[in-house]
């Protein structure tokens, strides 16, 4: 931590009162600039660019987790450069990560740490990422237990649980109980699976929001104000603008949700 502030506060303290008290608060005083400085830095919006070589590399990894890397799943890949306007740069370097990611001796966990890195503290910046990465998931329709383990450690590196990643899965229109086959993040073919299912009447409002379909009225706002709080696109910063389309359609599907939840609850 800088203590730029806390040293020019005590001297400035000590220069106005000439006395070790004024010099104690000015140094006070400065420490509380020192210390919202930092927390501001920690929190500002990752920097342009850094999220693409690791981002294309597990999205390869994922594709071909399974053991084979399909055409959607390519196209998939493709369409993501699209959206992201990525330059001519970018774009090399994002066909050379998804390349590598897809190689059998690939480790994924290395690129979910820079990620993590990249994300930081801002959670609500994980959200986009991790939405980038269910949409190769879901490319075929129901994954393969190996995709659905790449993408619950990379949720966990970022600090999403399995409860949130069931909403984002919910807004995608799929069903996902993330307690079946308990919490694993290597290649796990055994008993237990079950696989997210495409819910044919559409989202599920009640697993857009997170809750159970007894849940209070009381209950039920709150956690609306806490997820349309942490998905609020104008909280992104300067996030890439697919990114950003992304957050205001996670927004757009809360809203949804909530609009029929009180609908069929009759509450306003």
């Amino acid at each position: 931590m800088n203590f730029t502030g806390t040293l020019i506060g005590a001297v400035l303290g000590m220069w106005l009162t000439h006395n070790l008290l004024g010099a104690l608060i000015g140094g006070a005083l400065g420490f509380m600039f020192d210390a919202s400085r930092q927390q501001q830095q920690r929190r500002r919006a990752p920097a342009q660019g850094g999220y693409v070589a690791p981002l294309f590399a597990l999205i390869g990894a994922v594709a071909k987790a399974d053991g084979r890397v399909s055409e959607a799943e390519i196209a998939i890949a493709e369409r993501v450069m699209v959206r992201m306007n990525l330059d001519q740069d970018d774009r090399a370097k994002a066909i050379d990560a998804f390349n590598e990611g897809k190689q059998p001796e690939f480790n994924a966990t290395d690129v979910i740490d820079e990620l993590r890195q990249w994300v930081g503290h801002r959670r609500d910046h994980a959200f986009p990422v991790i939405d980038v990465v269910i949409e190769t998931v879901l490319a075929e329709g129901s994954p393969s237990p190996e995709k659905m383990a790449i993408l619950r450690q990379l949720a966990f590196a970022l600090r999403v649980s399995d409860m949130e990643l069931m909403a984002l899965m919910a807004m995608k229109g799929y069903a996902w109980n993330g307690n079946a086959g308990g919490r694993s993040y290597g290649n796990n073919r055994g008993g237990g699976y079950v696989p997210p299912q495409r819910n044919t009447q559409g989202p599920d409002p009640y697993a857009v929001l997170g809750i159970q379909r007894d849940t209070d009225e009381r209950a039920i706002k709150r956690a609306y104000r806490k997820l349309i709080s942490e998905h609020h696109p104008d909280r992104l910063g300067d996030l890439p603008e697919d990114m950003r389309r992304r957050a205001e359609s996670r927004a757009s599907e809360i809203n949804a949700a909530y609009e029929r939840i009180k609908s069929e609850r009759g509450f306003k």
